[in-house]
């Protein structure tokens, strides 16, 4: 067995070989440096952006209970799906007499939902808001999200049955219309009509760290009032709050069984609508980031393949200039397991400096991407900190064990002779 002081002495030769060859060390390793960066900043937004996420979902509360015609997926949806029955308004008011429902909002909104922005403009005298979602809700909507109010008043059942010409605004509409000063009692202009301002939410908590969050670019509206201005919007999306978080299974069996009921859903026939949680928005969300994070990984593994080709191609050169030494150390009475140690070492060592090199740009970058896009959160992990480090390592094991093997099976005697 090799001692503490051998090992030592391994590493410090395999980090003088490298002082040695400056540039093509520094080349050798850039590989590794870039692929464990990339896994580290794309980790550190994805990171960022899920626990942000959690938090937006969460202050939800955790009793809301969604309805929609089709279930919310990533990608492109069936045709089964698209042309589903739409869920109606009137289903939404019968759930208000369900045993474990506490409120009830069915709502519609004029906006992209490829991009979740907006595609309106509002003007307040010569002042625009544009990239503006359109949204129409009954006065429960408050109710079930606890939205808090920063001026005025949310509008109210009688505004929505006489399709009242009132709106209430979204923090960032009524910032760049009136500058933060309190819009209530100012008409806006939306297609034309006049529109009276009779409150402001606060800001919406995103699932970006600052700068702008789509949902407080929004006017909202009576759903009367919108549905009068644009009656093509059939598509409601029904929010219910339950009693409680413990009564959810409870008010999601009742609202199944009256969906079912109201669409006339055959006993043998699956639902043709889809009832979900907040937990299904985190799925939802998971799965895109996770396909963004496969990608991103994949294209970091090809550049950690080409580092490890690298490293071998650095080694086999290495092996073949020190052939005379490997040939005096042998003849002095160095074992096979010796030089196979001690190349496969180096290699180790080489990658490992990479690794470290990889986890302080990686740190670099998130820094970097929270100080140039704060809107972006990027928190930096740990566990893939540590990951990044350990493969870099282990790169060198598996693409060092081939170049340290040949040198250990040299022949002394024809080694002694290598000029």
């Amino acid at each position: 067995m090799m001692s503490r002081s051998e090992y030592g002495e391994i590493i410090r030769m395999a980090l003088d070989t490298i002082r040695t060859n400056k540039l093509r060390s520094g080349l050798t390793v850039l590989g590794v440096v870039i692929g464990v960066a990339v896994v580290i900043g794309i980790s550190s937004i994805v990171r960022g952006l899920n626990d942000n996420v959690s938090g937006m979902i969460s202050s939800m509360g955790s009793n809301i209970i969604f309805a929609f015609h089709m279930p919310l997926t990533f990608g492109r949806p069936s045709e089964e799906l698209r042309t589903r029955k739409e869920l109606t308004f009137e289903d939404a008011q019968a759930m208000k007499d369900l045993p474990h429902v506490k409120s009830v909002t069915a709502g519609v909104r004029f906006f992209e939902p490829q991009f979740g922005t907006g595609t309106y403009v509002v003007k307040y005298g010569d002042r625009k808001a544009k990239q503006t979602i359109l949204e129409g809700d009954n006065a429960a909507v408050k109710d079930v999200f606890d939205l808090k109010m920063k001026y005025g008043r949310w509008f109210s059942e009688a505004d929505d049955e006489g399709r009242a010409p009132v709106i209430v605004l979204g923090a960032d509409t009524s910032e760049e219309l009136f500058g933060g000063a309190d819009p209530v009692g100012k008409e806006i202009n939306i297609e034309g009509q006049l529109f009276r301002v009779v409150g402001e939410i606060e800001k919406v908590k995103s699932a970006f760290g600052g700068g702008k969050n789509p949902d407080d670019n929004k006017v909202y509206f009576p759903l009367a009032t919108l549905r009068k201005l644009h009656p093509e919007l059939k598509q409601h999306f029904i929010s219910v709050k339950a009693t409680s978080h413990e009564d959810m299974p409870k008010a999601m069996d009742e609202m199944r069984e009256l969906l079912r009921r109201r669409r006339r859903v055959p006993p043998d026939k699956p639902d043709n609508f889809a009832i979900f949680t907040q937990d299904s928005l985190s799925d939802v969300w998971n799965q895109i980031t996770g396909a963004v994070f496969i990608f991103m990984f994949a294209v970091s593994s090809v550049a950690l393949i080409v580092g490890g080709v690298g490293v071998m191609n650095i080694m086999l050169v290495s092996v073949t200039e020190r052939t005379r030494e490997i040939g005096v150390r042998k003849a002095i009475g160095a074992r096979k397991r010796d030089v196979l140690l001690q190349f496969t070492l180096e290699a180790i060592t080489l990658t490992a400096i990479g690794g470290i090199l990889g986890v302080i740009l990686g740190a670099i970058i998130t820094l970097g991407i929270r100080m140039v896009w704060d809107s972006l959160p990027a928190r930096m992990s740990v566990f893939w900190a540590s990951f990044g480090f350990f493969a870099a390592a282990a790169e060198g094991l598996v693409f060092g064990i081939y170049p340290a093997w040949k040198a250990a099976n040299l022949d002394p005697i024809e080694s002694l002779r290598y000029e």
